[in-house]
């Protein structure tokens, strides 16, 4: 028995940048096979998206490709699109990330393959889908923070709007890719067949509003920028002390009182404009001073521990350094290093999932463009070393 969770399942990548090279990330993180095809000479976009660079590689790109094969294929060129439909044919997932109606052009749109390939999973992620006023317009992260109402309660309280500091709807995007891919494979198994999966960024964006949409349907009320406080929940937002920021989250009643206690405050713990969340939320504006007026007579790790102690949520404020060699991170693994084929020893985030059978792993460190051709034209398609020779002449590799 594998302990690959996905092991037999090879996927073929045609995406670029972040969303789709996410979303097979996460498939080869669990033991599928990914061969990634890019553009002869420049390859994913994603590698020139530098500095910093490691080497010659774009730390960008090492971010999000790693556990894959790299090929390169020009899919202008006849022959690239003829290579790479019979790779398609012996895979069990696409992702693409073309503008909607590029794919036809290649001849390697769903209604086409699917004709030929009834079992293939067909995963497209674009910036707003394949239907829709938009469908047409090209996507990126920032801009879908902004048109998908994420700057608009991201900010200062009266400040600015303000987009979060990684591109979180690639990401999320890809996420929800890979578990729509991983729900077809599940029916496949059942049926047999295959489907198009439609996955765009603006509809991620839409999606994970969650909490705050709610609130506007309950309300009808347009939801407000608390900076980092939280608009249904108080305290829970950060508080400076003697020497930084501390994050406190409150959730519930009992954890307010027993920080009322840690902190020396029974009185506001019976303040009857405090009682319940409901009230805290009402009067916010007068509990929050009060609280800063406290925190700052400490520091933060003193506070952290006081907190501990009573069992009330809090955290420090890290900066990145900090959180990649606390631990707690290095306990489960979340920093990890692999060998990289040009690079030497490098490092890599590790994966989420943490499954006792078949445990998600870093194998593979991201691939040199083109690393992966001539194994994959000898072996899986058939090609001889007088064939590879002709097919770089001609630029298709």
């Amino acid at each position: 028995m594998s302990d690959k969770a996905l092991e037999g399942i090879r996927v073929v990548d045609l995406s670029r940048v972040l969303a789709g090279p996410y979303c097979t990330m996460m498939l080869g993180d669990l033991g599928a096979e990914v061969i990634k095809v890019e553009q002869p000479g420049s390859g994913d976009g994603a590698r020139q998206w530098g500095p910093p660079w490691v080497g010659d590689e774009s730390a960008y790109f090492l971010s999000a490709n790693r556990n894959k094969k790299s090929m390169t294929l020009n899919l202008k060129h006849t022959l690239g699109q003829r290579l790479v439909r019979e790779l398609i044919a012996s895979a069990d997932v696409l992702v693409e990330n073309f503008r909607p109606g590029t794919t036809a052009k290649l001849g390697l749109d769903y209604e086409t393959l699917a004709g030929e390939l009834p079992s293939l999973i067909y995963c497209s992620i674009t910036g707003y889908g394949q239907n829709g006023p938009y469908r047409e317009r090209s996507g990126y992260d920032f801009m879908i923070q902004a048109q998908g109402g994420l700057l608009s309660i991201t900010g200062p309280e009266g400040g600015p709007p303000s987009k979060v500091g990684v591109a979180i709807v690639d990401i999320t995007a890809g996420l929800y890719a890979s578990s729509a891919i991983l729900a077809a494979l599940f029916h496949r198994k059942q049926t047999g067949e295959g489907q198009h999966i439609d996955i765009a960024l603006f509809d991620a964006q839409v999606a994970w509003l969650a909490n705050v949409a709610h609130s506007y349907f309950a309300t009808g009320a347009p939801p407000q920028r608390y900076g980092n406080a939280h608009a249904n929940i108080v305290p829970y937002e950060t508080f400076p002390t003697s020497d930084g920021l501390l994050a406190v989250a409150v959730g519930t009643d009992a954890q307010f009182e027993r920080l009322c206690t840690a902190v020396g405050r029974e009185d506001l713990g019976e303040d009857p404009r405090y009682r319940t969340n409901a009230d805290r939320v009402e009067y916010r504006g007068t509990l929050v001073p009060e609280l800063q007026r406290v925190f700052r007579q400490r520091t933060a790790g003193e506070w952290i521990e006081l907190l501990l102690e009573h069992r009330v949520p809090v955290a420090p404020v890290n900066d990145i350094p900090t959180v990649l060699n606390d631990p707690q991170v290095l306990a489960r693994e979340m920093v990890q290093e692999v060998e990289h084929s040009s690079l030497g020893t490098i490092q890599q985030l590790g994966p989420v999932p943490k499954m006792s059978r078949t445990p998600a792993r870093v194998r593979k460190a991201p691939p040199t463009l083109g690393e992966d051709t001539e194994s994959l034209l000898l072996n899986e398609l058939g090609c001889t070393p007088t064939d590879i020779e002709n097919l770089r002449a001609q630029a298709v590799i």
